[in-house]
């Protein structure tokens, strides 16, 4: 019986890294140093020499991450923060959550990264941009920072998907005056659960990072503001610190694969295939094609036990959540892409042999819609 193809194999980035997490993870237990230990320190410092930021803050999950940027940048009740209808739905929550309204803008059609012409156009009405590092790549971000300086509008940047990613030799957080990243398990730097980080260049902006997510408190029972409980767990910290030393190896591997997808799809018929904006090294969190009938051939490839996915398949003025932000028709773009975006099986250590099956059932499958 052939093996299924996961979308992702965490279990091979696992056994690499197992004896030194095992070894790290026992040293917190000897310790007892459970909350804010000197992994967690040692991971920000790592984390943001890596990422070339001044700052690192760890904090819980993603999502906190970019709610805690925003209110740390001064966003909050009565202003509006333009955000790409092509994305996961939690940057449009953040922005909620930090008492903001979000403003949808459409994408460009060959990278589905915010459009900086569709960002003009509702700049006026906006206080801040937050733009999506998306599938492991950065955004255009020179020209949405020329809007930003143009219109006086901050720049965040939503950056979960797109560890180690640079765009003219620059990472995440460079244009904009902060980014938040995930830590998810399957992002390019994954915990053994839900972490997060905001980095940044900015002192003040770090500070107040810090502030608003240990209760808004800079010494132990002075509650200065109002905050929240968002802290990076030790044992987490233990896990990312062996992953970030793999990271860029691991990236490497990515590229390798997604050169391997292009070569084996280039001449394929009816697929549109993904590629880096220039200036722009990818670290390939996501290969996304574009295929007719995406439904019937996810399922085909599904059927073949191949793991294949959608991200995402609901823009983001489409969900029930937010469907005040606009209606089917709004953003053609976005609307047509999550009609046709499939996501193919792409990890560290995904052989050759296995990306070849899917390439061909891919081929089959797409064939019969022609």
């Amino acid at each position: 019986m052939t093996r299924p193809i996961p979308l992702v194999d965490l279990g091979i980035q696992r056994d690499r890294i197992a004896a030194e997490v095992t070894e790290g993870i026992a040293g917190v237990l000897a310790a007892t140093a459970f909350i804010g230990g000197p992994d967690v320190a040692t991971f920000e410092r790592e984390y943001a020499e890596h990422e070339g930021r001044r700052h690192c803050i760890g904090v819980a999950n993603g999502t906190d991450a970019l709610e805690l940027a925003l209110r740390a940048a001064g966003i909050g009740a009565g202003d509006a923060v333009a955000v790409p209808a092509n994305t996961f739905v939690a940057t449009a929550e953040a922005v909620v959550r930090a008492g903001a309204e979000p403003v949808l803008v459409d994408v460009d059609d060959e990278h589905l990264l915010m459009n900086p012409d569709a960002l003009a156009t509702v700049a006026a009405h906006c206080r801040a941009a937050l733009p999506v590092h998306l599938f492991g790549q950065l955004a255009p971000m020179e020209r949405i920072a020329a809007v930003g300086a143009e219109q006086d509008l901050l720049v965040l940047e939503d950056a979960a998907q797109c560890q180690g990613a640079t765009q003219h030799g620059a990472g995440a957080g460079s244009a904009g005056v902060a980014a938040a990243t995930s830590f998810y398990p399957g992002k390019n730097l994954g915990a053994y659960g839900d972490a997060g980080a905001v980095v940044t260049d900015d002192d003040g902006i770090a500070e107040r990072v810090r502030l608003l997510s240990a209760h808004g408190s800079p010494t132990k029972y002075a509650h200065p503001v109002l905050g929240f409980n968002s802290r990076l767990d030790t044992l987490q910290a233990v896990v990312l610190r062996a992953k970030l030393a793999r990271l860029d190896e691991w990236n490497a591997e990515r590229q390798l694969a997604a050169d391997t997808y292009a070569e084996l799809l280039k001449d394929a018929p009816g697929l549109r295939l993904p590629s880096a904006a220039p200036g722009n090294r990818h670290v390939w969190h996501l290969y996304v094609v574009r295929v007719p009938d995406r439904d019937v051939v996810l399922a085909e490839l599904n059927d073949a036990g191949i793991g294949a996915g959608i991200h995402y398949p609901t823009p983001v003025h489409l969900t029930g959540a937010f469907s005040q932000l606009g209606r089917d028709g709004d953003f053609p773009v976005a609307e047509r892409a999550a009609r046709e975006i499939l996501s193919l099986p792409l990890y560290p250590g995904i052989a050759r042999e296995q990306q070849e099956r899917v390439a061909d059932v891919l081929r089959e499958a797409v064939a019969r819609r022609g």
